[in-house]
C-alpha cells in the first residue's frame, strides 16, 4: 500500500452503552484517552467472548479506541446485501468514515491517519463483522428484491471490509470534511528481509 490522502465524509460519536449506532456531529475531540464523549474512549476495556485472546470479563488495553470505515467499501458492503437504504458509517457504529480509502480495511497494524490539527490515529486491526451487528441491520433493513435479510448476511458481506479500529496516537480536532493522509505501516529498513 502507499500513503494516499483522502477525505473525512462523516464523523460520529455514540454515548449509549446499549444502541450500536452513533450519531454524527461536526467535529470529533480526539484525547489520548479516546473521543470525548463517545463510549469506546477509555485507556481500558472489558473483553467478550468469541472475539478476544482473553476470557471474557478480562479487563485489558483497549486497542478500540475508535473505528472507521470507507465510502468504498460501505458502498460494496450495500451493493452485496442488496439493500434498499444505503448503509452509513453511524449505522455500522463507526467514528469516522473516509472518501478516497477503497482499501481502508487492509490497512496494517502501525498505520498512521494524520489530520490538519496534528492528530493521529494508530490502526490496531481489522474490525472483523459481528452477529450483533447483522442482527440490528437484519432487523431494520429491506432488500431491494423484497427479500428478508439473515442475520449473517452483513458478516458474510463485509468480510475484509468492514474497517479498522485502533487507539488515537496524537490528539487534536477531527472534523467533517478534513483530508486524512493515510500513511500505511512499512517495517523499518535497519529490519532488513527478515
Amino acid at each position: 500500500m502507499k500513503r494516499s490522502i483522502a477525505q473525512v465524509d462523516s464523523v460520529c460519536l455514540g454515548m449509549s452503552e446499549h444502541d450500536l449506532d452513533k450519531d454524527a456531529c461536526q467535529s470529533l475531540d480526539a484525547q489520548l484517552s479516546g473521543f470525548i464523549g463517545d463510549r469506546h474512549g477509555s485507556f481500558e476495556r472489558e473483553t467478550w467472548s468469541g472475539g478476544d485472546k482473553q476470557v471474557e470479563g478480562t479487563i485489558r488495553r483497549n486497542e478500540r479506541q475508535w473505528s472507521a470505515v470507507s465510502t468504498e467499501e460501505l458502498a460494496e458492503i450495500t451493493l452485496a446485501m442488496d439493500l434498499k437504504e444505503p448503509l452509513t458509517a453511524g449505522s455500522l457504529g463507526a467514528n469516522l468514515c473516509f472518501s478516497g480509502a477503497p482499501n481502508l480495511s487492509h490497512l496494517p497494524k502501525g498505520s498512521i491517519l494524520r489530520f490538519p490539527s496534528g492528530a493521529e490515529l494508530m490502526v490496531e486491526e481489522y474490525n472483523p463483522p459481528c452477529l450483533a451487528m447483522g442482527e440490528k441491520l437484519a432487523a431494520i433493513h429491506r432488500t431491494n428484491s423484497g427479500i428478508k435479510l439473515l442475520d449473517r448476511a452483513f458478516s458474510m458481506a463485509a468480510k475484509c471490509r468492514r474497517g479498522v479500529v485502533g487507539v488515537i496516537e496524537v490528539p487534536g480536532i477531527i472534523n467533517a470534511g478534513d483530508e486524512v493522509a493515510v500513511i500505511p505501516y512499512r517495517s523499518p529498513t535497519w529490519l532488513g528481509k527478515v
